[in-house]
């Protein structure tokens, strides 16, 4: 792909961006760094800041206990509803509620239980890994059962459809998979494989991690059973914000959350010592949630509602192939690959290049230059693209500072050494 490799045209893109405006709600404290690394945490919302005031201020300090009647017992159901509309999903089959990994504990246990018989689970290589090791543990705690079936990548970058479609069988139980890839960005067709997994009598669970808040995804079109993802990525929803969980409503009654616990419980103020789920997918809540990081996720969620979906993957798409063609022009003659797909119907919103000093040119960016991506071994420098607040502006500068981190050789001053937090 040609582009044109000079920063006039990098601003003529954002003058002729719809979304351009949407940038001036967030937090930019330094206007000097470039941030990429939005599909790790999400830029503040200037809205957040006046609701964090206003929740400990007033609803907590003023209002103390009697928020719980004016609006906190129902914020799990409330915000849901919202996140719902950006999947695709019902107001009712959306809650927010714990953090990500409890969350495919929750819907992978119950599903494990509902296919009773079935031994199978089903997954990639690709997967993140902690995604793995809540299976692991979701295996161990059901007397060793079942059994994870990894169906490895043909290249590290695209997932293996053919090889997944084809060891469905009537023993698996759950087909668990990431809808976008960690690492390269691959994004699978959602409704290709969950019909695939239907036809062999399989539930289907999705982590919509890296998808939600950049990529249009639709739940209930596909036929979905179950999904799980964070808010702090694409969601701007704050560091370690809760989670959500999707569960289609046919299943609602049908699955048994694995922790229960007195926040879903049908009564419980009653205090009833025998636990009695409460119906619908309010069950599927175990403890008191932390409202105010919950109550947090809101104005985040509210600004790629007003933006639209559409729109946000459309400049994604524009944004991604705009970086891939400075990539080619600028990046791959100095010794870098491009480690996601460049058909844009299989890539997300962050594009992965590697490079064998990856690591120490990371260091460099983050050190010297003010840039800010991140680094997933072995060699994947993530350059992550958040539409409602990244400007073409942004991506221009930095690929040249990348440039200029190895034809400077900047990363030569940095150690081998990899930091706790990448």
């Amino acid at each position: 792909m040609l582009v044109q490799t000079d920063p006039a045209y990098a601003d003529q893109l954002d003058q002729r961006d719809p979304l351009a405006h949407f940038r001036e709600r967030f937090v930019i404290a330094d206007p000097d760094l470039l941030y990429l690394d939005g599909n790790s945490l999400g830029r503040l919302p200037k809205a957040t800041q006046a609701l964090a005031k206003d929740f400990i201020d007033h609803q907590w300090g003023e209002r103390l206990i009697r928020g719980w009647n004016e609006g906190w017992f129902t914020l799990p159901e409330r915000v849901g509803a919202k996140i719902a509309q950006l999947i695709g999903a019902q107001p009712d089959e959306v809650l927010v509620a714990e953090s990500t990994s409890i969350n495919l504990f929750k819907l992978a246990v119950a599903a494990l239980r509902f296919g009773e018989g079935r031994s199978r689970i089903v997954t990639d290589d690709l997967n993140f890994p902690s995604d793995l090791y809540i299976l692991q543990g979701a295996i161990d705690l059901l007397d060793r059962q079942h059994r994870i079936d990894m169906i490895a990548s043909p290249d590290g970058i695209h997932g293996p459809v053919a090889a997944i479609q084809e060891t469905l069988d009537e023993q698996v139980a759950l087909l668990t998979l990431s809808h976008t890839v960690f690492k390269s960005g691959y994004m699978y067709d959602i409704a290709e494989l969950t019909a695939a997994a239907h036809a062999a009598g399989a539930l289907v669970l999705w982590d919509l991690s890296h998808s939600i808040g950049a990529v249009p995804v639709d739940l209930n079109a596909a036929n979905v059973d179950l999904a799980i993802g964070c808010s702090y990525k694409y969601l701007n929803g704050g560091p370690g914000a809760p989670a959500f969980l999707y569960i289609r409503r046919d299943l609602q009654e049908r699955l048994r959350n694995p922790i229960s616990g007195w926040m879903g419980h049908k009564d419980l103020f009653q205090f009833d010592m025998n636990y009695q789920p409460a119906a619908g997918l309010r069950k599927f809540l175990t403890g008191t949630q932390p409202l105010a990081s919950l109550a947090l996720i809101e104005p985040g969620v509210d600004l790629l509602l007003e933006a639209g979906m559409d729109q946000l993957r459309a400049k994604s798409i524009a944004q991604t192939e705009y970086l891939i063609g400075l990539y080619d022009a600028l990046l791959a003659p100095l010794g870098f690959s491009l480690n996601t797909p460049r058909d844009t119907q299989q890539r997300g919103s962050h594009v992965s290049i590697g490079h064998a000093e990856g690591l120490r040119i990371d260091l460099a960016l983050i050190n010297d230059l003010k840039v800010l991506p991140d680094f997933r071994a072995p060699d994947n420098l993530r350059l992550g693209i958040a539409p409602i607040y990244t400007s073409y502006r942004d991506i221009y500068t930095s690929v040249q500072r990348i440039g200029q981190a190895v034809t400077d050789r900047l990363y030569e001053n940095y150690a081998d050494t990899t930091p706790v937090v990448t």
